[in-house]
């Protein structure tokens, strides 16, 4: 009786070696940019640069770095120095690291490779580039809701990380870079048409969320928060300290979004109008937040607010929804009425403040209404 051969277990891992491959040759590459790049660039200023020095030898290394960063999901990780030089074993590390859940939206992650790979791509043509900005479109893309938002975490959100996300502006990134690809403009104009429609209707599908997650108080509507959920569109919370609120700080970040449309439906033009008659009504005046000595805490200084007359307006992070007072919390979870009573350690390790709105409501505002409403003005 003939049997059958047994199956060999140990077949090579054709992926793993694959990739191996592709992190040595991306070693290889980066070496040899690196020695010709004796002024290497921060991160923070890689969409700063002169148009010639994103063909150059520096931007292409940061470029093959950024790819190397890209999850498998399309996405980028938060927080992550990709203009660093890496070691062999760090190209190795990512490969490896490439089926993370860890692709965000947050603190300008995503958005900020993606611009930057399509930058590169344009002055230099290399298909790779072009190849993980298409990858990265779909990303974002695919996390959005039907209901028109998008979470802060993809795919597989949990917590607070599944709802619809403004806070640090992280929505409103994704609506202006897909934007920019609908429009096929500048250096997303390498965008195919399919996709710059895909993106379009994102968009659309969009702003028609934030029309409708704008918070109504006994019938009027105000501001947003910086969380909502993505079924019913109800302002929700965050980490403990950062309670369902009416934001003084993403709320102008989406207003200052709403009034770039053009032409403005009359939807939008009552959105704006009202939340910038609610900026102006919960402007604080008269005080000025200041880091006093204190040599004997861990941080060296305290953050307190002091009576000043001169100091121009401020805006709290948090308004109560239905007093407006501003809130302020520690990590317990309890809602207190003036800064110092939550803990030193919240205290001076988040901004309570913000004087973000003022040019929203003396600069941005006013050009907006002498273009579209020019018979109105809600700050008279």
């Amino acid at each position: 009786m003939c049997r059958k051969p047994a199956e060999n277990k140990t077949k090579p891992n054709v992926a793993l070696i694959a990739g191996v491959l592709s992190s040595l040759i991306v070693a290889t590459m980066q070496d040899a940019n690196a020695a010709q790049s004796p002024n290497p660039v921060a991160w923070k200023a890689c969409m700063n640069q002169t148009p010639a020095w994103y063909g150059g030898a520096e931007a292409i290394r940061i470029a093959d770095n950024v790819l190397l960063y890209q999850r498998d999901a399309g996405g980028w990780p938060k927080n992550t120095d990709m203009a660093a030089m890496l070691t062999a074993e760090q190209r190795m590390q990512l490969q490896r690291d490439r089926h993370r859940n860890d692709a965000t939206i947050d603190n300008g992650a995503t958005c900020r490779p993606l611009q930057f790979l399509a930058r590169v791509h344009r002055a230099t043509g290399q298909a790779r580039f072009a190849d993980a900005c298409l990858r990265g479109i779909d990303y974002l893309l695919a996390a959005q809701y039907d209901t028109g938002g998008w979470p802060q975490f993809h795919p597989d959100p949990s917590g607070y990380h599944a709802y619809i996300t403004f806070n640090d502006n992280a929505m409103i990134n994704v609506m202006r870079l897909l934007d920019q690809v609908a429009r096929g403009e500048g250096d997303f104009a390498f965008v195919e048409a399919p996709r710059r429609a895909r993106a379009a209707a994102a968009v659309a599908r969009g702003i028609e969320c934030i029309l409708k997650c704008q918070i109504i108080v006994d019938g009027r509507r105000l501001g947003w928060c910086a969380q909502h959920d993505p079924v019913s569109f109800e302002p929700r919370p965050a980490r403990t300290y950062e309670k369902a609120s009416l934001s003084g700080s993403e709320g102008a970040g989406i207003v200052a979004y709403l009034m770039e449309i053009e032409p403005p439906s009359p939807r939008i033009v009552e959105a704006v109008e009202a939340a910038v008659r609610w900026f102006d009504e919960v402007k604080i005046t008269g005080l000025r937040v200041v880091r006093r000595p204190a040599p004997d805490t861990p941080r060296g200084y305290d953050t307190i607010v002091v009576a000043d007359p001169d100091a121009p307006p401020i805006w709290a992070r948090f308004y109560e929804i239905g007093t407006n007072r501003p809130i302020f919390c520690s990590r317990d979870g309890v809602v207190r009425y003036r800064l110092s009573e939550i803990s030193y350690e919240r205290r001076n390790g988040y901004s309570w403040y913000t004087g973000g709105p003022a040019d929203l409501l003396n600069k941005q505002y006013p050009r907006w209404r002498a273009r579209w409403t020019p018979d109105r003005n809600v700050l008279r």
